[in-house]
């Protein structure tokens, strides 16, 4: 009996040590958790919603995960999948703090991610790059101030505003006014250098994918932090696309006018000596351009293997040649898809149809705003291969009255705009009486049309109907950018035309192209 009342005595004195140890540790964890954290936490579920953040602490090293959960819905889908952006699921913004010291200690470590995008998720690079965890909080605060308007800022704080004791100060709730910034922000990367996060200096406005400036020392960084990764799948993935901007650079750089239209030209790092340019705007060379370019062609005419054995065959023949194919896929700064079989347009004779997006959000937006009061309809443009090169990394632009005008401009200043084909065609330099084109679909085995020296193309635009738009006829001139949006653009080998007598006013013609564009949600 007596050994039996020790045990059980022994037991009743560990069970009541471990709670207080339990006791213990929960008090030293109150002690050492900053309480500014859950003011802020619970600011956000306010603002937003409960499923806005997420909190794992890790009290034995003094640290706490926050996941900021962005809706990247507030992207339209065009947008998303150009960007490469799973609109289906947030994106998450991970901002690692010291538990205890929270606000008082050093800036954050900055993760930003997809769940089921991580590796094809190159933008989080530049959303990282928002925060540079170096230094302490308040410079990560003071960066964020810099681009949320104070009258933004102060708005947050007013929407929650917690009670708190007498004669404290009301601190700023980091984690509101980092969600608040990344809304503005994530719709405008495009406007900014993935590298140095600097707004872009572009005359006509920015395009629809981000991308690098040209200073050079963001070129070389551009190379070196792995945001080329998600070439390798264009390469792989879309032949296609990557042989028509292959193409298309091959023709702007034969151009007698490429002093004014090859722009831009590629800047690339030497692959033996990556801290100088191999390729660049202030030193051209435009025939040891062409050497490397005509390596690429040569590859890409005859290999059809795996994308790393194409590379290494670059590699062989010309070191430059794959950092120029590099450069040739990144610079594009317009989203552009092959059309499915099923989903194109019967009538323009031509199996190389391509979805072509071209306008950042928020000229997309505008350009809706516009729509819902004046209405649009459709039309071609036509304009010489040469152009496209540009075009893509400039976008459609008025031409009138400058240098890169190749036509006249008899009906004054603007895009020219036309709703039959054969105008289009003639623009493109096509020759209206070539045999249209009988091709219905690709053939298994069908060479690629990069073979073809002999390209032409032209767009079809979405164009408001504003009394802005000037008919002469069946030659329209917009004045304003705004009001014109690529959709779709089709390329022709070999000579050959698609009809002449296409008339996007027509009922048929104008219900089949709403048809594609509802198939392709545009």
């Amino acid at each position: 009996k007596k050994h039996l009342f020790k045990n059980v005595f022994r037991n009743y004195e560990d069970r009541l040590m471990c709670l207080c140890l339990s006791r213990q540790e929960s008090c030293a964890t109150d002690l050492y958790h900053h309480p500014q954290l859950d003011t802020d936490i619970e600011a956000v579920r306010t603002l937003y919603s409960d499923s806005a953040v997420s909190v794992r602490e890790y009290g034995s090293i003094d640290g706490v995960d926050v996941d900021l959960n962005i809706n990247a819905k507030l992207l339209n889908q065009e947008v998303a999948q150009a960007w490469r952006i799973n609109p289906s699921e947030p994106i998450v913004i991970r901002l690692h703090f010291s538990l205890s010291q929270y606000l008082d200690g050093p800036a954050p470590s900055v993760e930003v991610f997809q769940p089921s995008n991580t590796d094809d998720f190159s933008l989080g690079k530049q959303l990282q790059n928002w925060f540079r965890p170096s230094g302490t909080i308040k410079k990560v605060r003071a960066r964020l101030n810099v681009w949320l308007p104070l009258s933004k800022y102060v708005s947050i704080q007013h929407c929650y505003s917690p009670p708190r004791p007498s004669g404290t100060v009301r601190r700023p709730q980091l984690c509101s006014t980092i969600m608040r910034y990344a809304e503005q922000r994530i719709p405008t990367l495009n406007e900014y250098c993935v590298v140095c996060d600097e707004r872009h200096v572009i005359q006509n406005g920015p395009m629809l994918k981000p991308a690098v400036c040209t200073r050079e020392l963001c070129v070389f960084s551009f190379y070196t932090l792995g945001v080329m990764s998600g070439a390798t799948d264009e390469v792989a993935t879309g032949a296609e696309v990557v042989d028509l901007l292959v193409a298309m650079c091959r023709a702007a750089l034969q151009s007698s006018r490429k002093g004014i239209i090859f722009e831009p030209y590629p800047s690339v790092v030497d692959p033996f000596n990556p801290k100088i340019l191999a390729f660049s705007p202030k030193r051209k060379s435009y025939n040891r351009l062409q050497k490397a370019l005509d390596s690429v062609l040569l590859i890409r005419r005859m290999a059809q293997g795996p994308y790393s054995e194409i590379k290494k065959q670059m590699d062989k023949i010309d070191p430059l040649a794959y950092p120029l194919l590099q450069w040739i896929l990144a610079s594009n700064r317009s989203h552009i898809v092959k059309l499915p079989w099923n989903r194109q347009l019967k009538f323009m004779h031509t199996p190389h149809q391509f979805l072509l997006i071209s306008g950042p959000p928020s000229k997309e937006a505008r350009f809706q705003t516009a729509r819902k009061l004046h209405g649009s309809t459709f039309a071609f443009h036509g304009s010489h291969i040469e152009n496209w090169h540009s075009i893509l990394r400039n976008g459609l632009v008025n031409a009138s009255y400058t240098k890169f005008q190749l036509h006249g401009a008899a009906y004054g200043k603007g895009i020219y705009l036309s709703p039959i084909s054969s105008i289009s065609f003639g623009y493109s330099g096509m020759n209206k009486y070539n045999q249209i084109n009988k091709i219905q679909e690709d053939q298994p085995g069908q060479t690629r049309f990069l073979q073809n020296r002999n390209l032409n193309c032209i767009a079809l635009c979405e164009v408001i109907t504003s009394k802005d738009l000037q008919k002469h006829g069946n030659i329209w001139v917009c004045p304003i950018s705004d009001h014109v949006c690529t959709r779709f653009l089709f390329v022709y080998e070999n000579g050959q035309v698609g009809d002449v007598h296409i008339n996007t006013q027509e009922a048929r013609i104008h219900r089949e192209i709403l048809q594609v564009i509802a198939s392709a949600q545009l």
